[in-house]
């Protein structure tokens, strides 16, 4: 699948699902890192060691989204592998674009479609998150989760940067 980069950010090859003022949430964070690693290097990176509060984040998801009929997703699980290819699943999340710099991830419901964007320039990892929702359920979903998402990825960009150090 070929991704339409007109809802990228400007002059970056960010991408998104939409224009910023029509997504109904946005994160963007970075981190300066110590050395040069590739866009999915650096995903991998981070989901192989997950922050401790995810493991039991995903399972309060998937037992309250199980209530609603939304598929359990279980977390991730620290087997990829070893070339990533647009079509591949990375857990939950399909590859949609793949290059030295940027990893593009989607995960798309009834609900919602998130989608996630993995960076780098300069060795400056950016992780960009861009979320459009389709129904009450998605937008009650995007309540909890929205700051937990903030605080997760913000987290895991120190731990990352701590690591390569």
């Amino acid at each position: 699948m070929t991704l339409d980069n007109s809802f990228g950010l400007p002059n970056t090859h960010i991408q998104m699902l939409a224009p910023a003022a029509e997504l109904d949430f946005f994160d963007q964070q970075s981190v300066r890192l110590p050395k040069n690693l590739s866009a999915t290097d650096a995903w991998i990176n981070i989901i192989s060691r997950p922050a401790p509060l995810l493991k039991m984040a995903f399972s309060i998801r998937d037992a309250v989204s199980a209530l609603f009929g939304v598929k359990r997703i279980g977390g991730f699980t620290g087997q990829y592998p070893e070339t990533v290819k647009v079509g591949d699943k990375l857990d939950f999340f399909l590859v949609e674009h793949v290059s030295p710099d940027v990893l593009t991830l989607t995960a798309r419901d009834r609900h919602l479609d998130v989608m996630t964007c993995i960076s780098l320039s300069r060795q400056v990892l950016t992780i960009t998150s861009s979320v459009k929702t389709h129904n009450r359920f998605g937008r009650f979903y995007m309540l909890p989760v929205a700051p937990v998402h903030r605080l997760l990825v913000r987290s895991d960009l120190k731990r990352l940067r701590r690591a390569l150090s």
